[in-house]
């Protein structure tokens, strides 16, 4: 009985990091739509498993090279083992919210493979953004897995209150996951609460307020645009709530 329950559990952890990672998984995986539903309970745990990963390539590059060129190489191993599936989202978005005049153009220009000049200024902007905002920390251990973890509970988070705006079987990336539980919910979100044992209170609870912010907005955007959330918004959402935690980092000496 315990077995079989760790062994399901298991199995929604390496379906979620499969979902945000390149990252291979065991051979043993059972995929449904059911489970990638509740495999999204684990997307924040994900998150530090990653943000630790380039953490730690940072740390061993660090040990040979400069500051700046350890951080493009952490930035590049974080694209490797994701596959660029966040930026891609943010590309993706901001080609549809730029250049559609109406919910139908906007999503068919998110579908579209190709990235227009709304998309690449967003990604180099982005990218750019974090290669300036990683020098000015000065604890990159620690923000890092803390900027990885918390953007991705934010966007996740949004599965559980909108609607999805483009059908799943027609979207040129992952499935997105749907109908999450309450457990679901409450594991995403306790799944982020060792940001308390890493950072001082006052900073946590300023990173809550900015996270809480940010996901307001960008629920109230992206359904008067879009009448609910895609795969690329999600991607959007986490770009942008990692940008804005390095920024606060910053402005509180982290």
């Amino acid at each position: 009985m315990i077995f079989s329950a760790v062994k399901s559990e298991l199995n929604l952890f390496f379906l979620a990091l499969g979902y945000f990672s390149r990252i291979p998984m065991p051979k043993w995986i059972m995929y449904s739509t059911e489970n990638l539903n509740h495999a999204s309970r684990y997307f924040t745990l994900v998150g530090w498993l990653l943000g630790l990963c380039v953490a730690g390539i940072y740390y061993i590059a660090h040990q040979c090279f400069s500051v700046n060129i350890s951080i493009w190489l952490c930035m590049l191993a974080s694209l490797i083992l994701t596959g660029a599936f966040h930026e891609d989202g943010l590309a993706d978005t901001a080609d549809g919210l730029g250049g559609g005049f109406t919910r139908e153009k906007k999503l068919a220009i998110m579908k579209d493979s190709r990235i227009g000049t709304y998309g690449a200024c967003a990604l180099l902007m982005a990218l750019f953004g974090k290669y300036i905002l990683l020098q000015e920390i000065k604890n990159l251990l620690i923000a890092i897995p803390v900027a990885y973890a918390l953007s991705r509970t934010v966007a996740s988070s949004l599965l559980f209150t909108m609607n999805t705006a483009s059908d799943p079987d027609t979207e040129k990336t992952k499935p997105l996951a749907k109908s999450q539980s309450r457990i679901d919910m409450l594991i995403l979100v306790g799944s982020a609460l060792p940001i308390f044992l890493l950072i001082n209170i006052k900073t946590a609870l300023l990173l809550l307020l900015l996270l809480l912010s940010i996901r307001h907005i960008f629920q109230v955007y992206f359904n008067r645009h879009l009448g609910g959330v895609t795969g690329d918004c999600l991607g959007a959402t986490q770009q942008v709530s990692e940008l804005c935690i390095y920024l606060l980092l910053i402005s509180q000496g982290i």
